[in-house]
This record gives structure tokens, sequence and C-alpha cells, in this order.
């Protein structure tokens, strides 16, 4: 049925409509009392519980950051069966974002182009919306995804970030620093390490109790991921966040007039596959420790998926653009093959 209703209703809006369209329902299952109903029908098998980041998830499956960029839906995305859900990426300064159209769909590719350029209405507005939401329900996991305001010089970045963290690390019960992300001027320099390093420890100060990831892209060389990992455990950071989207275009299926129309941006999807699992493999290689909490995500599907993430030494998997191709009953399809394995 959703197979149906994409190829011939979906695919013929702009991405950035359906969204649109497609979250104001989202909400609506996250109010009780359809909120308890709908997750009766999607809750993951108990035997799916993970602990990480000192807290127990529900399964080891969550939204990616992306889908609700304004944590406008969390709970709604709860009662669809996700085991966390990792809203932004959120800025201290609201603001619009790039000029659209700004998200393309690549559908044989079963992938998306974003340059959404960290469009949200500001961490204030988050926080409370994230407040909200915790009072809703208390089994929900929230992670929080900050990053640069676009009008603040790479210079003022760490300011600009700890304004952001003192927001929303009080009612998030993670925070992730995203310094990958290939849509806003000068960010992917932030992860050479000897800025990283100045940003993540004062950061980390702000966060204080919350746990704090740091968030890499897939287009870093091998030796710069193994660099930031290093860094990431040095500093006492809880975890990575593996991967972001990519700039490459490689191998897609795509006719290419369509790639090239899209233009610049990140890739997300099927494709990028591939280069998140070396990413995978090469971060537990270089930070085997268990309490070191690794997050995978980058073209994830299925269950099958998961289970190899999971096998590689991931502690927790996200997805995103599957939940696009594959409908609102995506994490109750993967909660379920995972617990009959």
């Amino acid at each position: 049925m959703y197979d149906f209703v994409f190829r011939h209703v979906f695919t013929r809006m702009d991405p950035e409509v359906a969204h649109h369209l497609v979250m104001p329902v989202i909400r609506v299952l996250g109010i009780w009392p359809l909120r308890p109903l709908v997750r009766a029908l999607t809750r993951p098998d108990p035997s799916l519980r993970t602990e990480a980041l000192g807290l127990v998830f529900d399964s080891p499956f969550g939204i990616a950051a992306g889908f609700d960029k304004n944590a406008v839906a969390t709970p709604g995305l709860y009662a669809l069966g996700f085991g966390h859900v990792e809203v932004g990426t959120v800025t201290a300064i609201p603001q619009d974002g790039n000029p659209k159209p700004r998200l393309f769909r690549l559908v044989p590719d079963r992938a998306l182009v974003n340059r959404m350029g960290f469009n949200n209405a500001g961490a204030k507005a988050a926080a409370a919306r994230l407040a909200r939401a915790r009072r809703r329900e208390k089994r929900l996991v929230l992670g929080a995804n900050i990053g640069k305001s676009r009008v603040v010089d790479v210079d003022a970045a760490t300011a600009d970030y700890v304004a952001s963290t003192r927001l929303v690390a009080p009612v998030a019960d993670y925070l992730v620093v995203n310094v990958s992300s290939p849509n806003t001027p000068g960010l992917r320099g932030l992860q050479a390490v000897e800025t990283l390093r100045p940003l993540l420890r004062a950061v980390k100060d702000a966060a204080e109790a919350t746990p704090l990831l740091v968030k890499i892209a897939p287009d870093l060389p091998d030796e710069e991921v193994a660099a930031v990992t290093r860094l990431a455990v040095e500093l006492g950071l809880a975890g990575l966040v593996a991967t972001n989207t990519t700039i490459a275009r490689d191998g897609l299926r795509t006719d290419s007039a369509k790639i090239e129309a899209a233009g610049a941006g990140g890739l997300s999807g099927a494709p990028l596959k591939r280069r998140a699992l070396e990413v995978l493999r090469l971060v537990r290689a270089t930070a085997p420790q268990p309490e070191f909490c690794v997050i995978s995500a980058g073209g994830v599907e299925t269950a099958a998926d998961v289970r190899e993430r999971l096998a590689l030494g991931a502690t927790l998997v996200q997805g995103y653009s599957g939940f696009i191709y594959l409908g609102p009953l995506w994490a109750r399809q993967i909660s379920r093959a995972l617990a009959r394995a």
C-alpha cells in the first residue's frame, strides 16, 4: 500500500512539500490516547532492549537527525516504534536554511540529496518542545543534534555551539555535535583535530552530565576518522555518530542529468552503505571499549542491515532515508525481524 502511494503520489510532489504534509499526521499519532494505542502495535520486543549512554533503549534502532529538525513530532515517532529519536540539527540562532528547492529524491538509488542548511526554529524553541515531549512520554529517549548558526563566523563557532548546548542539554538524553554537514560553509573544516579539540572540550563542559557524542562525515580519509575517534576517547566523550551524508556521487543508477539537476548537497540512503560500514569498522577498531557508544548511520534499510552494524560493533543504529522509501511501519518491520533472529 505505501509503495503504491509513494510511487504514484509522493514522487509527483516536491519532497519537502511531501515531508511537511506527513509531519502533522505523525504529530497526531503522538497525542494521547492515540500514542499508547499505536505504540502497542509497534512496540519492540523486550529482547531488543539495549543499554547505552546510561540509558535504556526499547530497541537499538532509532530515527536519525534531519527528519524532525524542530522536535515537533518526537512522541509520534516514538509511537511508530523507533527506539530513540534524534532531533535537529538545531542552531543557537533560528534560521531559514538554504534557498528552495533543496531536497531531492534519487528513486532508482533509494537515496536523497539535501542541502537544507540547518533550517530550524532555534535551540530555545527546540528545548521547550523537548521538555514537553519528555513530560508526555517518559520512556522516549531523545537525542539533540546541534550545529553552527550560519551567520556566525567559523572563528566564533565554539561560543555558538556552547549557546545551543546550554539550552538543549538539560532536556536531552544525549547531545551530538554536528561538524560534518556539507551544507553550512566552513563547517566540515571543524573536523580537523586541532580545531575540534577546543570546541568539544567547551561543549562537554557546558553539557555537564548529558552524554556528548560527535558526528563525522563519511568523506573523511581513514586516518582522520581514526584521529577524531582517538580525540573523542581522549576527551572522555560518550561516543561518536558515524556517519553523516556524503558529497560523493559514485556508482549511482539515477540518470546523470537528474543528479546534475539536484546539484550540491549531502547524499543519504542506500549508496552510503559501503562507506558507512568501512567507517564503522575503523571507528570500532580505534575505540574498542564497549562503553564508548558508536551510533552507525548511513544506508540502513533492513533488519539485516541493523544486525550487521551491531555485529561490527555498533551500539545503536539509525536510519532516515529508509523511512521515506519504506513508509511509516518501517521501524516496526525492523524490530519484528530483529526479534525473530
